[in-house]
């Protein structure tokens, strides 16, 4: 994109283009740093875990306190891709400005769809035709699906799009929850693909990161990273789920986290709280604290640095849990 931008929107863009094209992911960073540090910059970009890998090489390379120490025109900050609550308090502490201003916006390849701060403002005349299927009907042959007069509050639902580009009923792999009808605004609630349902208990990515944000603060604790996944029953074991989190700043209890975490999701998720109800679907989480650097070198590992990657926070499958545990015990 940088690449083909055109020659009146250059002046304003601070990352040259070699810079830009670099294949290094760490080099391109430390180049970033570099600029951002000589450059008059008013407002940033990009998804905030790796935005975060940015503010530290920053304050690495000057030795300040704080981002608005070093970049003192700093006043916007436009996020997109991952739920921002997890890493609100961090970016606080990084840019100590109550009047410092946080965007979202929901765009993708395949269109432009939505903006705001907290719940998104849907575009409804972006050249974009929205359809929703609830979660519960998106794997029938036949499911239902509805257009923006039939859909309600409270439910996740799948985004269709059919676009003047000439999209036609594409599946986003997106998950949304209406949050007011007029206008409409929505929360991104996670992907179709990454949430839990082996029990009944349908933790979507928005539940996931609102309680994560809730223990955090409880604690002064702060994360780089998570995932989790079931843990099937056996014939000594009920249930649960498995948490791989990996800790800026660890909690000094882990086990009282444990607990508020999961406290936290049921608060934010009912049917969670009901499966919890007295241990008999479910058994309190486990979670385990992985070494620093682990989600970063196991996406390295696989070519996939850069903010166009992000970790598969959720899944009904094992397989991200068990090579990050085994991954991140290599690292300790």
């Amino acid at each position: 994109m940088i690449k083909h931008m055109p020659w009146y929107i250059r002046p304003f863009n601070s990352q040259d283009l070699r810079t830009a094209l670099l294949s290094d992911w760490q080099k391109k960073v430390e180049d970033m740093a570099r600029v951002a540090v000589q450059t008059k910059i008013t407002s940033l970009a990009g998804v905030p875990s790796w935005i975060l890998v940015l503010f530290r090489k920053i304050l690495g390379l000057t030795g300040a306190n704080h981002i608005l120490e070093v970049v003192p025109n700093l006043e916007l900050y436009i996020h997109s891709s991952v739920s921002f609550e997890p890493y609100k308090d961090q970016f606080a502490s990084f840019l100590p400005n109550p009047n410092f201003k946080y965007r979202e916006v929901y765009n993708a390849t395949e269109g432009y769809f939505a903006t705001g701060d907290g719940d998104l403002l849907l575009l409804v005349g972006n050249g974009v035709y929205y359809e929703f299927v609830p979660m519960d009907e998106l794997d029938r042959e036949h499911p239902e699906v509805y257009t923006l007069k039939d859909v309600e509050l409270g439910q996740n639902y799948a985004m269709l799009i059919s676009t003047n580009s000439g999209l036609w009923r594409y599946r986003l792999g997106d998950t949304v929850e209406f949050r007011e009808l007029n206008p409409f605004k929505i929360r991104i609630t996670g992907r179709t693909q990454h949430h839990i349902n082996a029990f009944g208990e349908e933790v979507m990515v928005a539940n996931a990161d609102a309680a994560l944000a809730i223990a955090c603060r409880a604690t002064q604790s702060s994360i780089v990273d998570y995932t989790a996944a079931p843990l099937y029953m056996t014939e000594t074991k009920t249930a649960g789920h498995e948490w791989l989190i990996e800790f800026e700043t660890l909690p000094p209890d882990l086990s009282a986290f444990t607990d508020l975490l999961d406290s936290a999701l049921q608060s934010v998720n009912s049917d969670y709280e009901a499966k919890r109800s007295k241990d008999l679907v479910l058994q309190k989480p486990v979670v385990r604290s992985l070494a620093k650097g682990t989600f970063h070198s196991w996406l390295k590992s696989k070519n996939k640095c850069g903010d166009q990657h992000k970790v598969p926070r959720l899944s009904n499958s094992r397989k991200y849990v068990e090579e990050l545990a085994v991954w991140g015990s290599s690292l300790s």
